[in-house]
């Protein structure tokens, strides 16, 4: 899908520079409180910088992952407009929003 992640970065203060299949770029940041239950081992800030991508979606060592739609939808949600999606060709979108 055009949400999948394609690159990931962490970045201090748990945030997380990210790059979608369709070229849209942005950053996302981890609030503290909402970092509870299966979340928890993110508060370590060694452990976050352990992220990875698995299956376009953004993951750390244990089975702990992010829904990328909606990672998507809160970078989108930064800018006016979104590039658009060329599924059918199965070609990523070509812009790049930073």
């Amino acid at each position: 899908m055009y949400w999948d992640v394609v690159e990931v970065k962490p970045e201090p203060d748990h945030r997380l520079f990210v790059q979608f299949k369709n070229g849209l770029t942005g950053r996302v940041r981890l609030r503290q409180e909402n970092l509870t239950g299966a979340l928890a081992p993110l508060r370590d800030e060694r452990f976050f910088e352990q992220v990875f991508i698995d299956s376009g979606a953004v993951a750390w060592p244990g089975e702990i992952d992010l829904a990328p739609d909606a990672m998507y939808a809160e970078v989108a949600s930064q800018y006016a407009s979104v590039p658009p999606v060329y599924e059918p060709s199965g070609t990523p979108g070509a812009a790049d929003i930073e």
